[in-house]
């Protein structure tokens, strides 16, 4: 009845599923396991009117043309240039460190001095890792990269990861750097937007096809049947029954709050590196600009991935955790229909743009 079978109605089975329902024709089953589909973009609308993102925030944003006009097939968008700040003190300033954040710091003769520096070394509009920062011979560069790490990074990142910036991959470091330009946003990509009526809407219509049929509830181990083909969104040490071993993931615990006011905060994105355990306050009615007297507030805990606990959020980059991930890749080239891809499967730290290549990608290359 089928041909394909796709586990996982996230970004990435969704695409899937549509791409093969679509351009190659085939019937496809969707399986997912939660009782609802968009994966960790899930969204829905509150009973004060504000759009909620159940597992934190997602905000969209690619510079590939061919992500955004896919996309754009099933959604209009609410253009959203995300900007975050940091309290550092008794300041609020903007992160990625930029040269906004730069004049804030320092009185203007140094900041000037420094602006000049840092564009003669760099390039003005470079993005430059913090560790990469530290390792300037040069003293001015030095001591902006120290202000950085101390007050930014260092214990941002501990909370986040559950280690030290040192002792994770560039990968994972290089994401939040110091932005050379006085550009105050988050993301420097072409586009950025939320889904005007929310991440689960846009999938639903990725998922309207003849084509594709979508069960919920559903484990795909407990399903039986013949498929040319399996496409695989989940953690691939889960689907060889953690032959090798765990893969370590970090989780995300969001403590929602409703506050009897307009606003709580003056950015949909607070971070707190120095001071509280949560590492950031988000407030979801900044990302469609809902009108509500009431606010909702999402306070985010980082911890450890526990099965059974939480949920799988963020793959750890480390050497021995790629090297348990060669062990089961290896496994899987052995299988001649399975496909694995995602987060998950693919164990990497893909944004939801990189989710949508690699799906669009992996069609091509079965072509």
């Amino acid at each position: 009845m089928y041909d394909c079978i796709v586990i996982g109605a996230g970004t990435a089975g969704a695409v899937t599923a549509r791409i093969l329902a679509e351009e190659a024709g085939k019937k496809v089953l969707v399986l997912e396991r939660r009782d609802h589909i968009g994966g960790n973009c899930f969204d829905e609308t509150d009973p004060h009117g504000i759009l909620i993102h159940t597992y934190g925030p997602h905000i969209f944003h690619t510079g590939k043309e061919e992500v955004f006009s896919f996309l754009s097939r099933f959604t209009d968008w609410h253009f959203f240039g995300h900007e975050v700040v940091a309290k550092v003190g008794e300041e609020l300033i903007p992160v990625p460190f930029n040269l906004h954040t730069l004049h804030m710091v320092y009185e203007k003769e140094k900041a000037d001095r420094l602006e000049q520096k840092l564009i003669a070394t760099y390039g003005e509009g470079s993005r430059v890792p913090i560790m990469k920062l530290r390792e300037q011979d040069d003293p001015d560069i030095r001591e902006i990269a120290e202000y950085v790490y101390q007050n930014i990074f260092l214990k941002y990142t501990m909370k986040q990861w559950g280690q030290t910036p040192e002792e994770i991959s560039p990968e994972v470091t290089g994401r939040v750097p110091v932005l050379i330009s006085y550009d105050d946003r988050y993301f420097q990509d072409k586009y950025q937007g939320i889904p005007l009526y929310g991440y689960t809407k846009a999938v639903e219509k990725m998922l309207r096809h003849p084509n594709i049929e979508v069960k919920l509830n559903t484990d795909y181990k407990n399903l039986s049947g013949e498929f040319d083909r399996i496409f695989y969104t989940g953690s691939i040490d889960e689907f060889f029954d953690y032959k090798f071993g765990q893969l370590p993931y970090r989780s995300v615990n969001f403590k929602l709050e409703t506050h009897d006011k307009e606003y709580y905060q003056c950015n949909s994105v607070v971070n707190y590196p120095c001071n509280y355990d949560f590492t950031r306050i988000h407030e979801y009615k900044y990302y469609l600009d809902d009108k509500s007297d009431k606010t909702v507030i999402a306070k985010e805990y980082s911890e450890a991935f526990e099965i059974g606990k939480n949920e799988r959020y963020y793959p750890i980059p480390k050497d021995e955790n790629i090297a348990l991930y060669n062990k089961y890749l290896e496994e899987a080239k052995k299988l001649n229909n399975v496909y694995f891809l995602g987060r998950l499967g693919d164990y990497k730290y893909y944004n939801m743009d990189q989710a949508i290549e690699r799906a669009i990608d992996l069609f091509e290359e079965l072509k």
